[in-house]
């Protein structure tokens, strides 16, 4: 794949990351008990960054996983590897767009209240941070011809788009927009991801050169 071809996969990879953090399990929650626990807008928003940077030193030590397993199969897979990196991504994407009638629930933490400041920090962080961006995850393998440095780029859009996207949508929230137009995310998102996902698989497969 081109250095072009390379780009497109990453472009591709931030707007999914983007929208995946849009969700309101993503910001909401840090919303929610940051109000009841009386916190100011900047200690709020650094709780959101906090553990949004558990949410992608997670992601980023599966996708490490992902693309070591990848380069220990390509030798013995030869010239069909693409064709098994492309049909996995269009299979996930299926996956997504069958499980699209899925809800997402606000977490529990969102809805209690804390005895301490420390208590809530740690359920907000825990909860987000053991809740990966699976969809992202394929990515790793579509660039992994590019090598370590294509892994580290793909890494830096993940947390780029993530912290953007949480951040972004917590400090509207906090600056009293209630309604931020977003519903359509919940009920859309698991199709767009997956038809993002079939999309780029497709490339994959068919477009290597």
């Amino acid at each position: 794949m081109n250095s072009t071809f390379f780009a497109s996969i990453a472009a591709t990879g931030f707007a999914v990351a983007f929208l995946h953090a849009a969700l309101p399990t993503h910001w909401l929650p840090f919303v929610l008990v940051g109000r009841a626990q009386k916190w100011s807008t900047g200690r709020t928003l650094g709780v959101t960054l906090l553990a949004g940077l558990g949410h992608v030193g997670l992601t980023i030590v599966l996708g490490l996983a992902l693309v070591m397993a990848g380069l220990a199969l390509q030798p013995s897979l030869g010239g069909i590897f693409h064709w098994i990196v492309g049909g996995l991504m269009v299979a996930v994407g299926l996956f997504y767009v069958f499980r699209s009638r899925h809800s997402h629930a606000l977490p529990e933490a969102s809805r209690r209240t804390y005895a301490s400041d420390r208590a809530a920090v740690a359920a907000l962080v825990t909860l987000l941070t053991l809740s990966p961006c699976e969809a992202f995850l394929p990515y790793y393998l579509a660039g992994m011809e590019h090598g370590w440095q294509a892994f580290l780029l793909l890494s830096g859009v993940l947390m780029a788009a993530t912290a953007a996207g949480m951040l972004i949508f917590t400090s509207l929230s906090l600056a009293g927009f209630q309604r931020l137009g977003l519903g359509w995310v919940e009920r859309y998102e698991q199709t767009i991801l997956g038809v993002a996902l079939i999309l780029v698989g497709l490339a994959v497969a068919f477009l290597k050169t």
